[in-house]
């Protein structure tokens, strides 16, 4: 069984920054693709970030050039570096592993991923 733990949440104004961490506490080498998610209130759950097993990356448009997904080996951790913060990037952003095959590429989808965390707030606002 996957354990996933975020933190790094907070508040922070229109273009600042904000780092996200997910610590894998079991399971990391059944893992072959971990992902970064949001939802807002009222809004479906959005893949922001994808890393994969082979260290490949996929954003999706709305946050590429913004958003910078890593994993330290080291620690089990899932980074995800988050540059000029907008309004529309308030949600609840979530952890989330898959275990066993890669998901097909080129998308990200939380149908796709097996293991998730408990979530963690991100609000932008002046």
């Amino acid at each position: 069984q996957v354990q996933l733990v975020e933190s790094g949440g907070g508040s922070v104004q229109p273009g600042g920054s904000l780092r996200l961490s997910c610590v894998v506490n079991r399971g990391m080498s059944t893992i072959s693709s971990m992902a970064w998610f949001r939802q807002a209130p009222g809004k479906e759950r959005e893949g922001v970030a994808r890393f994969d097993s082979d260290t490949s990356t996929w954003y999706p448009d709305s946050v590429k050039g913004r958003f910078t997904v890593s994993h330290d080996n080291a620690k089990d951790t899932l980074n995800l570096q988050m540059n000029s913060l907008k309004p529309e990037d308030t949600a609840t952003y979530y952890c989330a592993a898959k275990r066993g095959s890669l998901p097909p590429p080129s998308r990200l989808w939380p149908v796709d991923y097996n293991s998730w965390g408990q979530g963690t707030q991100v609000t932008v606002s002046s």
